[in-house]
């Protein structure tokens, strides 16, 4: 609890929600229909409300990061990852890149991106230092990818990281486990759900202006 007090006490915290999107998360998305199992994201919708719902009471700013993909956007490099060199996931406009079952309310920021980490050629950083933003509190999909690298990239611009081990999911516990303790080693703190909130009744926050 010590560390969690160093990372958000006095701290301008913002809740930072990672590729909540049909895609990724539902049973009839890209990712599901490729044979990989997304089961592990359904158990996090609990904890991730519970923690957005006492991100509201408390007034911390929530950001959504929202993957969208397109031909722009979609370089030969990136699709190299692919092995037919076609990209299915989240195209900007479609059904896939939508949210699933949490999704930004009217006071929210949302931020596209078009690559793994929430920073690279997005808006994120200036949002952030508009709020005057410390501390990223991380949650989302998947733990190992796109909520791994922006917690990297975070820490490396200078905020502080609180990963949140119970509101976001990988497509095994392993893959999920191993970023968990790579994150808690070198790029900030794993933390779950419960202690961040119990922080926040114990020590009230003001609110920074919101960015929509």
């Amino acid at each position: 609890m010590e560390k969690l007090k160093q990372n958000l006490e006095r701290k301008n915290a913002a809740v930072i929600v990672v590729d909540m999107q049909n895609d990724y998360c539902h049973p009839d998305g890209a990712i599901a229909k490729s044979g990989i199992d997304v089961s592990p994201v359904k158990k996090i919708i609990p904890r991730l409300r519970s923690l957005l719902d006492a991100a509201k009471e408390h007034s911390v700013p929530i950001i959504f990061l929202q993957t969208n993909h397109e031909k722009s956007t979609d370089s030969e490099a990136w699709l190299s990852r692919f092995p037919d060199g076609v990209n299915p996931i989240c195209h900007t406009g479609s059904w896939g890149a939508e949210f699933y079952e949490v999704a930004p309310q009217s006071d929210d920021t949302i931020v596209k991106k078009h690559r793994y980490s929430g920073f690279v050629h997005t808006r994120l950083e200036s949002v952030l230092q508009t709020l005057k933003i410390e501390t990223l509190i991380i949650t989302g999909v998947s733990t190992n990818l796109c909520v791994e690298s922006t917690a990297r990239e975070g820490f490396m611009l200078d905020y502080r990281i609180v990963l949140m081990k119970d509101a976001c999911a990988a497509f095994s516990q392993e893959e999920h486990d191993m970023s968990l303790k790579t994150v808690d080693t070198y790029f900030g703190m794993v933390a779950d759900t419960e202690q961040v909130v119990s922080f926040w009744q114990m020590h009230p926050t003001h609110s920074p202006q919101l960015i929509t």
